[in-house]
């Protein structure tokens, strides 16, 4: 099974766009959302493309495709619009043996550690900022910001296949692993 893994699109459909052509040039089987999806909340300036209605739209075509995390700015009005369920604040994910604890990192993080076990994977959007940790105990990853990324960081996201986790560009440029 491969996953394509991304998180805070936060309304820009120009950089939605860009993600499905990606999910379909990387013929992966889910893609899975880490929340923030269509409203870019108050300490982001708005994104490039910004129509939240595109990005419902693109997204709903593919409801049966995703697994979705709710993010800090994702609402129940939010839900109303969309096809697909996008208010669970995390979700559990059993991959080659290993645990993977989704969320979007608002409540569960590296300060705030959800139950985890020795090996457990702890996966996380909300900083916009690509990353792997290993911690010893668990792992943290973070596959970046699809559409405002920070601290000079790429628009990015990662795929997961055969026990291994790559982070890319929105051009499908390689640049980190795990």
């Amino acid at each position: 099974m491969k996953l394509l893994i991304a998180s805070d699109i936060h309304g820009s459909a120009t950089y939605c766009e860009k993600l499905l052509a990606r999910y379909a040039a990387e013929s992966a089987d889910r893609l899975i959302l880490l929340g923030d999806l269509l409203y870019h909340g108050p300490r982001n300036d708005l994104p490039e493309g910004y129509a939240p209605k595109s990005v419902i739209a693109m997204l709903n075509g593919i409801k049966n495709e995703l697994l979705c995390i709710r993010g800090n700015c994702d609402t129940e009005v939010d839900q109303m619009v969309l096809d697909f369920p996008i208010l669970a604040d995390y979700a559990l994910l059993c991959l080659d043996g290993r645990t993977i604890f989704a969320t979007h990192g608002h409540v569960f993080n590296e300060q705030k550690l959800p139950p985890l076990k020795q090996g457990d994977i702890l996966l996380c959007g909300h900083t916009h900022i690509p990353r792997h940790t290993d911690h010893g105990d668990y792992i943290y990853l973070n596959p970046g910001s699809v559409s405002i990324p920070k601290e000079g960081s790429p628009h990015s996201y990662m795929t997961y296949a055969d026990g291994k986790f790559l982070w890319k560009t929105l051009d499908g440029e390689i640049y980190d692993s795990f």
